[in-house]
């Protein structure tokens, strides 16, 4: 019998307003066997550091968060703040 435990980021989504939403999957198994998958989610936001993510995280954020995306970010936020 053999148990182990695997982490892997296994779903990410970029949203219109330059998010990226992140998943990752807790799995443990037992003789190739899933016995258990618990998830895990947070979003990395336009203009966020996101130095500490994993490298396909990184790359997302690198792809997505450009300088345009950035600053429609902050300015959707200060329009939401003025309501």
């Amino acid at each position: 019998m053999s148990l182990s435990k695997e982490i892997v980021i296994d779903k990410m989504e970029v949203l219109e307003n330059g998010c990226v939403q992140v998943r990752q999957a807790t799995k443990i198994i037992e003789d190739d066997k899933v016995l258990s998958t618990s998830y895990h989610r947070w979003v990395v936001v336009p203009g966020q550091d996101y130095s500490a993510e994993c490298d396909k995280v990184k790359a997302i954020c690198q792809a997505t968060h450009t300088e345009e995306v950035i600053n429609a970010y902050q300015a959707m936020l200060e329009a939401q703040r003025n309501i």
